[in-house]
């Protein structure tokens, strides 16, 4: 099964201009801390960690850092997602060692998954978890089958 996306402008308000930002950064920091963890690990054992071991490992991180519980939760496990993807595709010999993220470079995005309709439109809004209604630029209609 393939995913389906389609990308909207959104015009978020100032909360949630910060919410989004706070989300950026601990997705990041979520990324790069899993990222240090596995090698640190690899470089001393010669193990690696799976992607379950980093999400149980992440519940004792948002003990430890309480703001990681202000974002969207899927964010941060989609960020380790991500992370054992780049080391999937990185064995496969597909691409390069993964890199630590940078707050200056690249885009600034994350990725959540609709779970239980959390995701969806609403009269030329988007509902989006933690952050509410947000206003956005729909410029084409969205299939009735997605």
């Amino acid at each position: 099964m393939k995913n389906k996306a389609l990308e909207f402008r959104i015009y978020p308000n100032k909360e949630q201009r910060i919410l989004l930002a706070k989300t950026f950064g601990c997705s990041r920091l979520v990324y790069n801390y899993f990222l240090a963890l596995r090698k640190e690990l690899y470089d001393e054992s010669g193990e690696s960690m799976s992607y379950n071991q980093c999400t149980n490992e992440l519940t004792q991180l948002k003990q430890e850092l309480t703001f990681l519980k202000e974002v969207d939760s899927v964010a941060l496990q989609q960020s380790i997602r991500n992370l054992d993807t780049a080391f999937d595709r990185f064995f496969k010999n597909d691409s390069g060692y993964p890199k630590f993220k940078c707050k200056h470079k690249g885009k600034k995005t994350y990725r959540s998954n609709c779970i239980n309709n959390n995701i969806r439109l609403e009269n030329g809004k988007i509902r989006l978890p933690k952050l509410g209604l947000v206003k956005i630029k729909q410029h084409r209609p969205v299939p009735e089958d997605w």
